[in-house]
């Protein structure tokens, strides 16, 4: 049983007089006995909440930053009204809204009603369970119950950096066969054959398809396509610094779904592998149309592991996934300790058979401490800035000297600077 505030109220006013004007143990029995005699009735009356039923609807994902509605519908059998007071528990990251809900359902019938969740963190949000407080008809006492109604949301990343595909998509358009090249070029296929109109050059006509036909044929040529591509997260101890507002984990999500999104349009093939010590996720031998929704799906629930990644299992790893030459895109951290140590030692076994390149998103703190003058303590962090700016760049270089492209950018230029560095490849027919 659950008592009121509505009860207290009336307990205090009842006793108010009898402590004024009779103060005894007579007077507060007066008013006490019946007072619990009619919190007795209104408890009885109050309808059962161990035999409501509980269903749940709703969506099941949502991009994070966004509001999604999850609807209960509560189904009262018993022959009494239920005026009752639900609480909704959800994870404290689902940010629901509201919280507890007043709810009416008569007799033998069923109402609905809806929580709006706006999730502040990536994963599955689960809702906990339903509490229900059912209150009698004055008011004054409830019943009290919990029911397990199970349900999750899938809170996807946000995508951010959607807002460069259109941009990036015309300049693949202009390697792509919607404007065929004429001649043929390093990293080009035979696209089609087409008449010849003045001004074309000569070197391209095909003279065995002219022989067939009565006109002159000239072939046209598009950047080659059917590559592979395999995105490698490092999920270890380093992904889980913060670069500017987020983890670096997640501007390398962002950057890891503009460049499939860019790749699958291409019409490459798009593979996916997250890991540390061991493998987190994987996306493999997917479609053009499924391979973004299914890497979305994947990394919605990737943490970073507060533990030192494993280079020579993430070699072996990317190996395994990538027999033929493929463009191995890693998404990691140029610290010169991890990258010296783990990552150079294992490099050659990457270069030797795929092209390689590394993007990693740098901290744009840094770039403002070294703009900072004017006092004792902004030359020393303008000091600092500059010598870790300079220990990065010796990083990168290390990794170019062995053949690997270095994309190194803020979080909010990572996504568009790797998609530029991977037509550039194309363009360049390095995949």
């Amino acid at each position: 049983m659950a008592l009121t505030g509505r009860t207290a109220l009336l307990a205090a006013l009842g006793l108010l007089p009898v402590g004024i004007l009779a103060p005894s143990w007579t007077g507060m029995l007066a008013v006490n006995a019946p007072l619990s005699l009619v919190i007795l009735c209104d408890y009885a009356m109050a309808a059962p909440v161990r035999t409501l039923r509980f269903t749940r609807s709703g969506d099941t994902s949502v991009r994070l930053g966004d509001g999604v509605d999850v609807q209960l519908t509560v189904t009262n059998p018993s022959r009494r009204r239920l005026r009752a007071l639900i609480r909704d528990a959800w994870a404290p990251s689902a940010a629901q809204d509201p919280v507890r809900q007043k709810l009416s359902v008569p007799a033998g019938e069923r109402r609905r009603v809806t929580t709006v969740l706006r999730p502040t963190r990536r994963g599955d949000r689960r809702a906990e369970h339903v509490t229900v407080r059912s209150h009698g008809p004055l008011g004054l006492a409830a019943r009290q119950g919990r029911h397990e109604v199970s349900w999750a949301v899938r809170v996807l990343p946000p995508f951010t950096s959607r807002k460069h595909l259109p941009s990036r998509l015309a300049r693949l358009r202009e390697l792509d066969g919607r404007t065929s090249v004429l001649t043929r070029g390093e990293g080009t296929e035979f696209d089609s054959l087409r008449e010849y109109v003045p001004g074309d050059d000569t070197r391209s006509i095909d003279w065995r398809a002219t022989a067939r036909q009565s006109t002159v044929a000239v072939r046209t040529w598009r950047p080659e396509r059917d590559r592979h591509l395999l995105i490698v997260l490092d999920t270890g101890r380093t992904s889980a610094g913060r670069v500017g507002d987020v983890p670096r984990l997640d501007a390398a999500m962002d950057a890891a779904l503009l460049l499939t999104a860019l790749a699958s349009r291409a019409g490459d093939r798009v593979d996916l592998i997250a890991y540390d010590r061991r493998l987190r996720a994987q996306v493999q031998g997917r479609s053009a149309r499924e391979v973004l929704p299914a890497v979305v799906d994947a990394l919605a629930t990737l943490e970073p592991s507060l533990v030192e990644t494993d280079a020579r299992g993430l070699a072996a790893t990317a190996l395994a996934r990538a027999p033929r030459r493929s463009l191995v895109v890693l998404l990691t951290g140029l610290d010169a300790a991890p990258v010296e140590e783990g990552l150079l030692p294992v490099l050659p076994r990457l270069t030797q058979r795929h092209t390689v390149l590394v993007a990693s998103p740098a901290d744009p703190h840094i770039a403002r401490m070294a703009a900072s003058r004017g006092t004792v303590e902004g030359v020393y962090e303008a000091a600092a800035a500059t010598q870790s700016q300079a220990q990065r760049l010796r990083t990168a270089e290390q990794l170019q000297r062995h053949g690997v492209t270095v994309v190194d950018a803020v979080p909010d230029a990572l996504a568009p600077a790797l998609a530029d560095a991977y037509l550039a490849l194309k363009a360049a027919g390095r995949l």
